[in-house]
């Protein structure tokens, strides 16, 4: 068995309109902690980011107190929107997921994402045999790999993560077939069991 947690980063600082140099907020940075502290004893062999600012940091704490490495992979990357920052964020969101060719002019459609996504997660699970790997990723491609596993999480679902960040979500591959799919309830998650709500927006 390889199990594969895909870690969405922590919140990241709005004011920074640079995709790939979005840092993480003051609340990002404490939040993280979130992450080391569910991860601490999952006996993890190696750790994978998104080359994105805020993915490497949302992961860098854990991987630090494990003393493991970050390996960037561009494949993890998140989706280029394309045409400048978009005001109406959601309608784009819901059109893209409705027609998942659909992209707007030097941006990415879903399913170039989730392609690129895919390629790069059986890219480690070959060099990773029954190992336990941490990948930082996205909201959307995160959400693109999950559709590919399970073609019935679609835009309601993405939607309702919207505001989970950290999110983590654990894989479980058998000889390279993807066996199970797990969301995780961190402390103070929207889907925490002892109900504690995330703050929207």
């Amino acid at each position: 068995m390889t199990t594969v947690y895909f870690v969405r980063h922590a919140q990241p600082n709005y004011h920074n309109h640079d995709d790939a140099a979005r840092e993480l907020s003051e609340k990002g940075m404490r939040d993280r902690l979130l992450v080391s502290r569910y991860l601490a004893d999952k006996g993890i062999d190696a750790v994978f980011s998104s080359p994105y600012q805020r993915a490497v940091d949302t992961v860098r704490d854990f991987a630090d107190r494990a003393g493991l490495p970050i390996e960037t992979a561009d494949g993890f990357r998140e989706r280029t929107v394309g045409g400048g920052w978009i005001d109406d964020f959601p309608s784009f969101c819901r059109r893209q997921w409705d027609d998942f060719d659909y992209k707007l002019p030097g941006g990415e459609t879903l399913r170039e994402v989730q392609t690129r996504n895919v390629a790069a997660l059986a890219g480690i699970l070959q060099r990773y045999p029954e190992k336990r790997i941490v990948i930082g990723s996205h909201g959307t491609a995160l959400s693109t790999l999950i559709n590919f596993y399970d073609p019935s999480f679609g835009f309601s679902d993405f939607w309702r993560i919207k505001d989970r960040m950290p999110w983590i979500v654990r894989f479980d591959f058998q000889d390279g077939v993807c066996v199970n799919i797990k969301q995780v309830a961190l402390p103070g998650d929207a889907a925490d069991p002892h109900g504690n709500a995330v703050p929207q927006g």
